[in-house]
């Protein structure tokens, strides 16, 4: 099997496992407040991302990293897991799968927004065109159809999931002043936030759940979601011969999530939320058009589009 060949393989495992999150986060939150699942399903993922690490012999690597850096991951941290995933759990707590999954995605475009005065970057006609799709297509989903309206079915809900690219975006951007290897940073992020989340949840909703079901939903999301399908995405990168030649394959999660959504969920699909994620899709890929073959980066690029 040829490097670009296994690159497709590890890619698309994880685009696969990807898949499955938004109903694992739905299914979850029946039986847990959104701080409970990040409090448990963050303990999962750090002893996931441990025996990662021991199993690279990075775990060395934790030893030697500077004040400089310690610093950067615990302040990282603080916004991913910490506040990220609350936000998105909430949001998942008070909309349906269908409509916070799709709009969880636009986290692309966000990010090329903040690049602009946080990068220096600049938008092209063609950038501007994409986000107006994608924000069109959020409408779509937001209103179940009556954009020109503007009745949004939870507008509460809606603006987290949309705040949760924000901060996701936020979170990359400033991860890219860390040259630190990514499961170390990673792992980092998760033990400095814990303790916080942890706080947070004895001060909230408190640490009893009324089904253990609640328990194996939260150790699912903390392996496939923050933990193992992170480091096969990593590992696409790093075999590709080229970022984007794998990180088209991403399109497919979020189509896929919604047949689940549907047969596992057991949400009916309303139309709004298939027409409005297309927008998205289209609005992604017409803002990678015209752009030059990203070479593979070790995963200091955003690595994907979060449940």
């Amino acid at each position: 099997m040829t490097r670009q060949a296994k690159a497709y393989l590890f890619g698309g495992s994880a685009v696969l496992l990807w898949s499955t999150v938004a109903t694992a986060f739905k299914l979850s939150l029946r039986h847990l407040e959104p701080i409970q699942l990040l409090f448990y399903a963050s303990i999962a993922s750090l002893l996931v991302l441990l025996m990662v690490l021991l199993w690279q012999g990075h775990l060395r690597l934790l030893l030697q990293t500077s004040r400089r850096d310690l610093l950067l991951c615990a302040t990282l941290g603080l916004l991913n897991p910490c506040l990220y995933y609350w936000v998105l759990f909430k949001a998942y707590d008070l909309l349906p799968a269908q409509e916070a999954q799709p709009l969880n995605y636009t986290w692309a475009i966000t990010l090329s927004i903040l690049a602009v005065p946080l990068l220096k970057q600049h938008l092209r006609r063609l950038d501007l065109l994409a986000i107006g799709i994608s924000y069109f297509g959020i409408l779509v989903i937001a209103t179940h159809g009556t954009p020109l309206e503007l009745r949004f079915s939870n507008g509460y809900g809606v603006l987290l999931a949309l705040g949760s690219t924000l901060i996701w975006s936020l979170f990359w951007i400033f991860n890219t002043r860390g040259r630190m290897e990514p499961v170390v940073g990673l792992f980092l992020n998760f033990l400095f936030a814990i303790p916080v989340i942890a706080l947070i949840t004895w001060l909230t909703a408190g640490f009893e759940f009324d089904s253990i079901n609640g328990l194996y939903g939260a150790a699912y999301v903390g392996l496939f979601e923050m933990g193992i399908t992170f480091v096969l995405w990593l590992k696409a990168l790093r075999l590709t011969e080229s970022t984007a030649k794998v990180a088209n394959l991403i399109f497919l999660s979020p189509i896929l999530s919604l047949f689940l959504i549907h047969f596992i969920v057991g949400e009916e699909i309303h139309w709004s939320s298939g027409a409005g994620l297309l927008l998205i899709i289209a609005g992604n890929v017409l803002q990678q058009l015209g752009k030059p073959p990203v070479p593979p980066r070790d995963g200091k690029q955003p690595i994907r589009e979060s449940a």
